[in-house]
């Protein structure tokens, strides 16, 4: 499976942008979607999650609120929708695919990644 993110840019704080990732190649509905993000000198940070099939999402405490994230089975695309963007969020955010269910927010849970897609929220 191939994750193509695309969406980020430069925003002021406060303001939104919404992220996507296109799934393309073998698939699976049984796959969980996920966002994570790593900012300079930190480390990945689980952001949000949806399965597949169903829908069920997940959400890191501190996006609760201010983040949502959906997907498009027609186009196989998941986004993330953020609002209220703050300085502290600009990072490189990653779509990735736990292609076996695993049902973890770990990065390591997750088996096929995008390459990024770079968030910067000025203030």
């Amino acid at each position: 499976v191939q994750l193509q993110a695309s969406g980020g840019g430069l925003v002021q704080a406060g303001g939104s942008l919404r992220l996507s990732c296109v799934v393309s190649g073998r698939t699976n509905s049984g796959y969980i979607m996920g966002w994570f993000r790593q900012a300079p000198g930190k480390e990945r940070e689980f952001v949000a999650a949806i399965r597949w099939n169903g829908g069920g999402t997940y959400y890191a405490d501190s996006m609760k609120g201010r983040f949502t994230i959906s997907k498009d089975n027609a186009k196989n695309t998941v986004y993330l929708q953020m609002n209220s963007l703050k300085p502290e969020d600009t990072a490189v955010y990653y779509c990735a695919a736990d292609r076996w269910n695993r049902g973890s927010t770990r990065p390591g849970s997750f088996d096929s990644w995008g390459q990024g897609t770079e968030v910067t929220v000025s203030s």
